[in-house]
């Protein structure tokens, strides 16, 4: 485990609320999002060496994914929550599988300009607001090396009437991302078990 950022923000747990961690692993099962885990590996294009930062990396799921299917890759991750780094650190390391894991926040990634090769994104967008959102997504586009991708799944809104939502529904999050400076591929929408759609932006850095 790595350094903690010298500078707090607040942030909001995967599941919601801290004491409700131990349910974290259960509805990644029967949600089905591990199958939304292998596409987002296969779409990004891995290649031997490559470097890939998982930011809101949770309890490691998406790392594991990715090392299984890449055990030559150097892997990142970076969340803020301790509980969830200390699960993702057992995780990985019962999987036989090596991974930098640092408590950190997605608006301020302590990387230096263009050191990574791929960015994953999971589920941890809309925990954002509107300010914050943008902020990750500049960081994310400066960490990438000019010939970088984002592969980035989030949960697709589809109430029109509430104003708080407007961030995630339809297009806005490929539209945000392209804003960023990234071309973006036409959004790949997958439906899970339970808890709805979710939709696999893949953003390449011009």
């Amino acid at each position: 485990m790595a350094e903690i950022s010298s500078q707090e923000r607040d942030y909001l747990p995967g599941m919601g609320k801290h004491y409700l961690l131990p349910l974290y692993e259960m509805v990644h099962r029967v949600s089905g999002l591990g199958a939304v885990h292998q596409e987002m590996v296969v779409v990004a294009g891995i290649r031997d060496g490559h470097r890939v930062l998982d930011v809101g990396c949770g309890t490691g799921n998406l790392l594991r994914s990715t090392g299984k299917r890449h055990p030559h890759a150097e892997l990142t991750g970076v969340d803020p929550d301790l509980k969830m780094l200390a699960r993702a650190e057992r995780k990985l390391r019962r999987a036989g599988l090596t991974a930098r894991l640092d408590r950190g926040f997605a608006q301020e990634l302590a990387f230096p300009d263009a050191s990574f090769d791929r960015v994953f994104s999971s589920l941890m967008l809309h925990h954002l607001d509107t300010s914050s959102k943008d902020e990750m997504l500049a960081e994310v586009r400066r960490v990438l090396r000019p010939d970088g991708l984002l592969v980035l799944a989030d949960a697709v809104l589809h109430d029109h009437g509430r104003e708080h939502l407007k961030d995630n529904v339809g297009d806005a999050v490929a539209k945000r991302i392209a804003a960023a400076g990234f071309t973006v591929e036409p959004t790949r929408l997958r439906k899970l078990r339970m808890f709805g759609e979710v939709g696999i932006e893949v953003a390449r850095v011009h």
